[in-house]
């Protein structure tokens, strides 16, 4: 079985049973979950579109931030307060990349999570465009720009994924 089929299968069960955890301990109605469809088939068969085709397909903004590196208004963005569970994907690809059961509050008006679904699911880069040193966070399907992990995140892992909310999608756990 490929890496990427045992990546999403993984994906799948550690969100199904972490929602299965919330709704033990009544976090969660048992009527507001559902299970996630993943579709290796589909991202076996993912091919990146050209950047004219991407422009049809993506908003100004979404093109903006995963095609030019572009970053989205803190605070004014669809998912810095989304407490909804479910996981987010890359807008591009539909590649699984974060759960919300590993998203916190960072307070800087941006979805932060500690970790990603799966590590090899994104590409980590060097990044010196603004004078400082970054780490790039991409899609590694389809090398779309998501945002920036920096080390000042919580206990678990010491991380904080800061994520443009227009580089994913979120697919509700309902």
């Amino acid at each position: 079985m490929s890496s990427i089929k045992i990546a999403g299968i993984a994906a799948v069960v550690l969100l199904a049973a972490g929602l299965v955890a919330m709704v033990r301990q009544g976090r969660v109605q048992p009527a507001e979950i559902s299970t996630f469809t993943f579709e290796p088939e589909t991202m076996n068969n993912f091919k990146k579109s050209d950047p004219a085709e991407l422009k049809k397909k993506l908003s100004a903004e979404q093109f903006a931030v995963t095609q030019q590196c572009g970053t989205e208004p803190a605070f004014r963005n669809a998912y810095w307060d989304n407490h909804k569970p479910g996981i987010y994907v890359d807008v591009v690809s539909g590649e699984p990349l974060f759960s919300s059961l590993d998203k916190f509050d960072s307070g800087t008006g941006w979805p932060s999570f500690y970790q990603p679904i799966a590590k090899e699911n994104v590409v980590e880069e060097i990044d010196s465009s603004l004078g400082i040193t970054r780490t790039k966070v991409s899609c590694r399907r389809c090398e779309a720009h998501l945002g920036h992990v920096f080390d000042d995140g919580p206990p678990q892992t010491g991380l904080r994924y800061c994520m443009n909310s227009v580089a994913m999608r979120f697919a509700k756990a309902t």
